[in-house]
């Protein structure tokens, strides 16, 4: 017989971040979101909690957990607030784990304890501004191989956009896409390297102005004759682009899990204020169209929590969840926006004033449909692995 209930270990975990994201995260985190300031205390504490390495083996640091533990730990702590939650999840499975997956023994020694610790953050240079979706056809940063001692070093020139933890004070490096070789007007050769924070010739901007996620850190980048050693390479030249499509999909059942705790978050706010705003002589909880929205509300966040569940557990297990991926990631972003508006709807005025949560969630839900692969780019791939004809 299926069941989706939880391990008692899972279980005992989800309550502990449950209890950190109540006590300790919501009662600050709406000072460092109007400062646009990220909240390296936070972080720190998530840290000691042994967040950053839960994925990760023992022997680096890490706490032998699974990535369906780390998707309870994003939902769990997205209920209250995306910008620590989206913190995490790019310093984990967009930042380490491209290090753990495909990094060789030495990389992994090298840069996983500190990144495991959460004493250090990674970054996930993928996007261009004039990429988006169309990562290969989009990428203009290059990086030449000149040979020389130890192997040489590659010079990395070009620029990236919207990248996250690429600029703390805490960051580490950022593992950045760039074509390496191939014909003229035939396939590109796009590796991986890892660039550490501060090398010459790589330029980091200044904070981006976001509409949501405002205590989170997310900049542009720009490598002007950058140089790393040739041993930099991460796994083997011009496997980057299916090295990081496969990190894609990991990362989006990920995004899907932070979107269910987003939604959740919306039926929490607004099961508090039903209780307590009056109108017309009522409690807003006896009236039957408030009542319809948060049934509704409650239905699409329970099924994109399934649909992460089943995702997870299918990549826990050894499985393919190219497919599952994109629908648990689709269904949970469709759910987070709709119960973000939903819930501002119910808290009418006090919905659009920012002291409010689910102002917070109406603004951090929209990027959910675009960052990691935009709604329109998963339904492509459903309809793909569906094997629908061109």
């Amino acid at each position: 017989m299926i069941t989706y209930a939880l391990s008692d270990e899972h279980e005992e975990l989800r309550q502990t971040i449950a209890a950190f994201a109540r006590d300790v995260v919501r009662p600050v985190i709406g000072g460092y979101y109007e400062r646009g300031e990220f909240p390296y205390d936070l972080v720190a504490r998530m840290a000691k909690l042994g967040l950053f390495g839960l994925p990760f083996p023992a022997e680096f640091g890490g706490m032998d957990g699974d990535l369906f533990a780390l998707g309870l730990v994003l939902e769990e702590l997205a209920r209250v607030d995306s910008s620590v939650a989206i913190t995490l999840e790019a310093a984990v499975a967009l930042g380490a784990m491209p290090i753990y997956r495909f990094g060789s023994e030495a990389q992994r020694r090298r840069w996983l304890p500190d990144l495991c610790s959460g004493e250090r953050l990674a970054a996930f240079g993928l996007t261009e501004a004039g990429g988006g979706s169309d990562i290969p056809g989009g990428m203009r940063t290059t990086a030449r191989l000149e040979k020389g001692d130890g192997g040489g070093e590659w010079i990395i020139d070009g620029a990236k956009s919207f990248i996250t933890n690429s600029g703390t004070a805490i960051t580490s490096l950022v593992t950045v896409l760039a074509i390496t070789g191939g014909d003229p007007g035939g396939p590109r050769e796009i590796s991986s390297i890892v660039v550490p924070a501060g090398t010459p010739g790589l330029t980091v901007g200044q904070e981006y102005s976001k509409v949501g996620w405002c205590a989170s850190d997310t900049r542009e980048l720009a490598f002007a004759s950058c140089r790393v050693p040739a041993g930099h390479l991460l796994g083997a030249r011009g496997r980057g682009y299916a090295q990081f499509l496969q990190i894609l999909d990991e990362g989006r059942i990920a995004i899907a899990a932070l979107a269910v705790g987003l939604a959740q978050g919306c039926v929490d706010e607004c099961l508090l204020y039903t209780g307590e705003r009056a109108a017309c002589g009522h409690r807003l909880g006896h009236y039957q169209a408030i009542r319809f929205k948060l049934a509704d509300m409650e239905a699409r966040t329970h099924s994109a929590r399934l649909a992460w569940y089943d995702a997870a557990a299918r990549l826990v297990a050894g499985q393919p969840v190219k497919r599952q991926a994109a629908i648990a990631k689709l269904l949970a972003s469709n759910a987070a926006m709709d119960n973000a508006r939903e819930a501002t709807q119910i808290f009418g005025g006090y919905g659009f004033m920012n002291e409010f949560p689910v102002a917070r969630f109406y603004r951090d839900a929209k990027v959910l449909e675009i960052g990691e692969g935009t709604s329109e780019v998963q339904r492509m791939i459903i309809a793909r692995e569906l094997g629908v004809p061109d």
